[in-house]
């Protein structure tokens, strides 16, 4: 008898455990949190590659707030240089990256500066080997994030569009049961309504249709993107499609700046602000 007292006891305490395990866990979960996305850092734009001091001071304010801040995560949607063959651009973009606080991840997904208008398997394996990868996928807090490279989607590069789509589409299936799932890429898939013609800023109807219809099936709740060098704020059904301004030139009237993102158990908020409209702190509701 007093064997089985002290096995049911035992029992007892590792079921208090995994409930006290399972209770912190939810607790992490619905806590709100934050992240920031910028975009089109594009170091050499403002003076037409003649030079790049504008882009260094405005990339070097960024991350010291970025370190102030203390984000869980960034994500850099593209266009980190002017010139793809510049390795000046290129190193300078990654020197000031390297600044950001260590303890905070940082996830890239590239732009059309970066691999090329038309990409081919030279310029992906170029970017790959100066970035380490062109897609990414992982999960934080019980939410999914996943980028993609849309050069490939926008370029209409058959074999490998249709591969990355495939390994999207079995992300998405393994995020069903996240409590978001947020999207990353270069370009928006559109910029006024979602069946608008090709431009050089949107992907085109065929693809589009496809991938939002993927979106959709799978309750994607956002996609953040770049490429305008402004902001603009949609939705296709119950997903939000965020083009965020850049953080180098601007080519409207947003200065340049940064999207901090919240993210709440039962929504997403996020605000565009210019480096100095950024607050010392970020508070929830």
């Amino acid at each position: 008898m007093q064997e089985l007292r002290k096995k049911v006891t035992l029992c007892l305490a590792i079921i208090s455990m995994i409930a006290g395990a399972t209770l912190a866990q939810k607790k992490i979960q619905d806590a709100p949190w934050f992240f920031i996305q910028l975009t089109d850092p594009q170091f050499g734009m403002f003076e037409n590659n003649a030079g790049f001091e504008k882009e260094t001071i405005i990339y070097e304010k960024a991350v010291a707030k970025i370190n102030t801040l203390h984000p869980d995560f960034v994500v850099i949607t593209g266009d980190f240089v002017h010139d793809l063959n510049s390795v000046a651009q290129m190193n300078e973009f990654k020197r000031i990256t390297a600044k950001i606080n260590p303890e905070i991840p940082v996830y890239l997904t590239p732009g059309n500066h970066d691999i090329g208008q038309t990409p081919d398997n030279k310029s992906i394996r170029r970017y790959k080997e100066n970035y380490g990868y062109d897609k990414f996928s992982f999960h934080h807090k019980g939410s999914s994030f996943i980028g993609l490279n849309s050069s490939l989607i926008k370029a209409r590069l058959e074999k490998p569009e249709r591969k990355q789509y495939n390994w999207l589409r079995r992300k998405l299936y393994e995020s069903r049961k996240a409590i978001h799932t947020i999207l990353f890429c270069h370009y928006p898939f559109f910029n006024e309504k979602a069946d608008e013609p090709t431009s050089y800023s949107n992907i085109d109807p065929d693809y589009r249709e496809k991938y939002l219809k993927l979106f959709k099936d799978n309750n994607v709740g956002a996609l953040f993107s770049g490429h305008l060098h402004n902001n603009r704020e949609l939705n296709d059904g119950q997903m939000e499609l965020i083009t965020t301004s850049a953080l180098g030139k601007p080519l409207g009237k947003a200065p340049s700046g940064l999207r901090i993102v919240k993210i709440y158990g039962d929504r997403i908020e996020h605000a565009y602000f210019g480096l100095e409209e950024l607050p010392d702190s970020v508070k929830f509701e």
